[in-house]
């Protein structure tokens, strides 16, 4: 006769969010045990996970602090847990995501199922077409500073399940382990690399910002992918309001609002004139601002459009430099594209969706390192650039597909 245990929590759901941990791929944690490590005793790893939380005792290990570096030469902390936390976390995920996707607001896009950031930026540019001012929000070290007892406020209105919220509230509570070993205590935020934390910040981010503004402003539109928000405003005095409003807001709900980046945008093209100091914002990897647009009639006027931010070019040209390509002097021209065309093609296919000129600079960057290669890889081109690249444009016209972007790049010219 099998043992009672006090929480139902089947195998079969640990099962489950194993499959979708490992699919995700993902780093090591404390205990630097990678998925293949955890895979070797598959079945009495799953087996502890399921006997701990089914029956009370599952206590998460520290998550451990990782310093990603930014493009403005500081650092975001990210919190890796561990492969079993990660199951464990995506076991009552699974459990209370559905029943939150059904009260979150349809312009909230981030870390939802069915919803992504180009949806959120398409969205976005349509607004900006109907609307002159935008609100481009920034809140300070939110995920560092979320509340604990508003966040678990939030989640009992949602769940009385008893195993839900005991797990949440460890996880809020666990500490963070920084690379010397020391232990962090912490009584806000969650750190961000959880599986979990999304979904809590989003339920958070509901409350203090989509609800109120839905209840007191439900003529403002906005859009938000986890703390990323932009609003829109018909005239400066409505911007003006709301800034001031939605700092008082956060306040209430222990939130700072970020006055040295938080600004208000006049939506400039060729229609809108006047003379304002912010007449473009970043969201989500594009920039918006006045661009040169061509009508289906092959008229030309300029439009308020999205296209890829000198932020998002500077942090994948340093992901080629990381490459070092030109000293790839053993591999064949394949080989290379066999290594870039990933990446290309994943940045093709988002940054592209909207305004692809403005990849123009990237693209030709990765001519650049190809140029670069060859002149290391063959004696004959060691003094002549120039010969490098006939050479390249020779492969291109015969090959055309070999890289991702070539064929963006005819389109440009």
């Amino acid at each position: 006769m099998r043992e009672a245990k006090p929480f139902l929590i089947s195998r079969q759901e640990v099962y489950d969010a194993y499959r979708i941990v490992k699919a995700n791929k993902g780093a090591a944690g404390v205990d630097k045990q990678t998925i293949t490590e955890f895979e070797e005793d598959l079945k009495n790893n799953l087996y502890k996970i399921w006997n701990r939380m089914s029956s009370g005792s599952y206590f998460p290990p520290p998550v451990m602090r990782v310093e990603i570096p930014k493009s403005n030469g500081k650092t975001r902390p990210l919190g890796i847990p561990t492969v079993a936390d990660r199951i464990a976390q995506t076991v009552i995920k699974r459990r209370l995501e559905p029943t939150l996707e059904a009260i979150f607001h349809p312009d909230s896009y981030g870390y939802r199922p069915g919803r992504s950031p180009l949806q959120a930026v398409g969205v976005a540019r349509e607004r900006c077409w109907k609307y002159d001012w935008v609100v481009d929000l920034d809140i300070k070290s939110f995920f560092e500073t979320i509340d604990h007892k508003l966040i678990m406020k939030a989640v009992r209105k949602h769940t009385d399940c008893k195993w839900v919220l005991l797990y949440i509230e460890r996880w809020l509570k666990v500490p963070v382990q920084l690379k010397d070993g020391t232990l962090l205590q912490r009584t806000e935020g969650t750190p961000q690399g959880g599986v979990i934390s999304p979904l809590l910040a989003n339920l958070f981010l509901h409350y203090a910002i989509d609800k109120w503004l839905q209840e007191k402003c439900p003529n403002i539109l906005f859009e938000r992918f986890a703390d990323d928000i932009i609003c829109h405003c018909k005239t400066k005095a409505q911007a003006l309001w709301l800034m001031g409003a939605l700092e008082k807001r956060l306040k209430q709900c222990g939130l700072e609002l970020n006055l040295q980046k938080t600004k208000i945008v006049y939506c400039q093209d060729g229609k809108r004139k006047g003379t304002y100091p912010n007449k473009s914002f970043d969201f989500l990897g594009f920039t918006f601002q006045a661009r040169k647009c061509k009508s289906a009639q092959g008229v030309y006027f300029t439009g308020f459009n999205p296209g890829m931010s000198k932020k998002a070019m500077k942090e994948k040209r340093q992901e080629l430099k990381d490459l070092e390509v030109a000293r790839r002097t053993q591999a064949t021209l394949e080989d290379l594209a066999e290594t870039l065309n990933e990446k290309i093609r994943g940045w093709i296919q988002y940054y592209g969706k909207f305004y692809k000129t403005a990849m123009y600079p990237l693209l030709n960057y990765v001519n650049g390192l190809l140029v670069e290669w060859a002149r290391s890889k063959y004696k004959r081109f060691k003094r002549g650039k120039k010969k490098a690249r006939n050479w390249l444009e020779t492969i291109e016209y015969e090959k055309p597909k070999m890289f991702a972007h070539w064929y963006l790049l005819k389109e440009m010219v």
